[in-house]
This record gives structure tokens, C-alpha cells and sequence, in this order.
């Protein structure tokens, strides 16, 4: 069972109970600048790997956390810096001989402490990692990486880039949106994405306009509540569009699904009978009409005009289309089918189209 702990203070403490002599700090670029910076001491620091990290650069972790008998993982960083921290953990007691990808997954047993630096994915109480192998996302999945302590200090957050908190910002939100509406939610989870909604619409505006201290605890106990919504439910449409959108025109991830969401919530406010929750159409009625009223509105429709109006007081751009007829054919060839299962509105290859359309067109 995770521990989530508020404020970096814990931290010397979480370290000496997880009994570890030698422990590999994974951190980002980001990690010399910290506050918290002189709470870790260790020598063995990895921190070569790109923001979309690469399988190669999780084996070189791997391999450093054999070269120094480490016995313990810290990742302090962002959502990569976790994915890469989570990969070394599940593959540092398997064979090297072979690819880890093609291996089954068992729990290394390794303690991993999680600290984020954003507030976006939440990542550091989810089982999920994503890297790439070939040019090709991996999804990485498995119980045993959620790490087993996750350390919350929002005052990482006040350094952060503007845009950036932006788009971490819209992730968590867009996160605990989908979890809210997905055919696997469930009592618990709704409780998740019900709080971090809430939060996210209560504080949005003075966390990026006015970088206050207490907005910020708020955003980042709300990112990780939809982080642990999204490690029950997973992700929806949106999430599956966003991905060759951040790949083609380089948007940061949070970017890209806030692009890909009002147009998935469109469709499917505007094609109830197509509902494939088990629960039927009066169920996602159900979940509109909660959805509108957690965005402070008094109608699923408006609901949707809340977030775009978000979304417009952001300044959030829309990619730039080249070649337009390609790069729809591409975009719509690139959405992974497993994701739209957790859909609860049907969307076909030309919705999908239509949607991509949009985005392009109101660039």
C-alpha cells in the first residue's frame, strides 16, 4: 500500500524507513536548482534520458544501479523522470541478456520514493510508465511500480515555467475528466475524480495567475488524486488522440489531450445512443449532468463551454497544419483502439477524423 506524505520534511524520514544504503537518485535537469536539492545524498545520479524517455536510456539506469549495488530507487522530477524511475525498478532484477520488454513482469522487490516536481499526471501513484522503443510508445504496466512512497511539496511548483504549469495543469485536469466519464470507473474512483476536479476548478486561476503558495498545494494534491482516478480507470479517447499529436507537432502532453477533449465530450454529449458503458445511457446521463455541475455550471453543455473558455484564457494554441489532408490521414491512423474501449460514447474512424479536423481547422 502507498504512503502519500505532505511536505518535502518527510523525506530524510521516508528514506531511513525504507532501509537502503545505497539508493540511485533518477532526476531531470530541473533537480540543481531545487530547494530540496541537499536532502539527497548520494553519489549515483541518473539523469540521462530525454523527455520522452528511450528504452536505451532505462537500460543505462539499470545498469548503473547494478554498477554502484544500489538497493533503492528516489526519482525526484517530473512525469518522465517517473517513468524512467519505474522502468529500472521493474527491470533491474531481470535478465539483461534479453529485451525487458519481451520478459514477463514480477515485482523487483526495490523501494522506489516518488517526489514530483509538477503537477500533471500524478504519476507517482500510478502503475503506468511510458517509454519508447523503436520510435514506438511502450505503455509499461504493473502493479508493483506504483511507488511506495510518494512525497508531496508544492513549493517544486513555484519555479516551474508558466506554460508548463499550463499544461500539467490541463492533464491533471483532463485526467480526472476521463476518469470521471470511463466505462471502468467505480465508487472509489468517482470520489477521486470528483475531488480533483473540484480543486482544479477552485484554484486554477491563482496558480497560474498569481503563483500563490495554498493554490498550488491544491493543484498538486489534485493531480495526484487524479493520477490514483486514473490508476483504477485508465484513460480514455482523448488521451489516444493526444499522443501522435504531441509526436507530430510537438506539443507537451497536457497540450495535446486539453486539444483532443472538447471535441470527444461534444460527440458523445451530442450521440448519447451510442453509448458502450454497460450502464447505459442513463448512467452517463448521470455523469454529464456531474461533470457540468464540478465545472461550476448548471448544464452538461455548458460544462463543456467552461473548459473551452479555460482553455481560451490560457492562450493554449491550436498545431500548425502543413499538409492537411496527410497529416489527418496519419493522426486518425494512429489512435489505439484498446484505448477507445474505455470510451463510453462509440467513436468511429470518421468521428475521430472530424475531431482531428477540428483541431487543425481552428488553428
Amino acid at each position: 500500500m502507498q504512503q502519500i506524505l505532505k511536505g518535502a520534511e518527510n523525506i530524510e524520514s521516508v528514506l531511513k524507513k525504507t532501509g537502503c544504503q545505497n539508493y540511485l537518485l533518477v532526476c531531470d535537469s530541473s533537480f540543481p536548482f531545487l530547494p530540496i536539492k541537499d536532502m539527497f545524498h548520494t553519489d549515483v545520479v541518473f539523469n540521462q534520458f530525454t523527455s520522452n524517455p528511450l528504452y536505451e536510456d532505462v537500460c543505462k539506469g539499470v545498469e548503473l544501479f547494478h554498477a554502484n549495488h544500489c538497493d533503492a530507487i528516489v526519482a525526484v522530477g517530473g512525469g518522465s523522470t517517473m517513468d524512467v524511475a519505474k522502468c529500472i525498478k521493474l527491470y533491474c532484477k531481470m535478465d539483461s541478456a534479453k529485451n525487458y520488454l519481451h520478459q514477463e513482469y514480477a515485482d523487483s522487490g526495490v523501494p522506489l520514493v516518488a517526489v514530483p516536481t509538477t503537477a500533471g499526471t500524478g504519476s507517482e501513484s500510478t502503475r503506468y510508465a511510458v517509454i519508447y522503443f523503436e520510435g514506438k510508445k511502450q505503455s509499461v504496466t504493473h502493479d508493483s511500480i506504483i511507488p511506495n512512497y510518494a512525497i508531496l511539496e508544492p513549493k517544486l511548483l513555484k519555479s516551474l515555467p508558466l506554460y508548463q504549469k499550463k499544461c500539467t495543469m490541463l492533464d491533471a485536469l483532463c485526467q480526472g475528466i476521463e476518469s470521471l466519464w470511463s466505462v471502468n470507473s467505480t465508487d472509489e474512483s468517482m470520489i477521486f475524480s470528483k475531488i480533483a476536479i473540484q480543486m482544479i476548478m477552485d484554484h486554477w486561476h491563482g496558480y497560474i495567475e498569481d503563483n500563490n503558495d495554498g493554490d498550488a498545494e491544491f493543484i498538486m494534491q489534485a493531480a495526484n488524486y487524479a493520477g490514483r482516478a486514473i490508476n483504477i480507470t485508465q484513460t480514455t479517447a482523448a488521451h489516444a488522440m493526444s499522443y501522435k499529436l504531441t509526436s507530430m507537432y510537438g506539443l507537451p502532453h497536457g497540450h495535446a489531450v486539453a486539444l483532443c477533449l472538447p471535441g470527444v465530450w461534444m460527440y458523445m454529449l451530442e450521440h448519447p445512443d451510442k453509448c458502450i458503458d454497460p450502464r447505459g445511457e442513463d448512467h452517463i446521463g448521470f455523469i454529464f449532468e456531474w461533470l457540468g455541475q464540478l465545472m461550476h455550471c448548471d448544464s452538461p453543455e455548458k460544462g463543456l463551454m467552461m473548459f473551452r473558455t479555460i482553455m481560451f484564457s490560457l492562450d493554449m494554441p491550436q498545431p500548425q497544419s502543413k499538409n492537411r489532408e496527410d497529416e489527418l490521414d496519419i493522426l486518425t491512423r494512429s489512435v489505439n483502439p484498446e484505448r477507445l474501449r474505455n470510451n463510453p460514447v462509440e467513436l468511429d474512424e470518421e468521428t475521430i477524423r472530424s475531431i482531428y479536423d477540428r483541431i487543425l481547422t481552428e488553428s
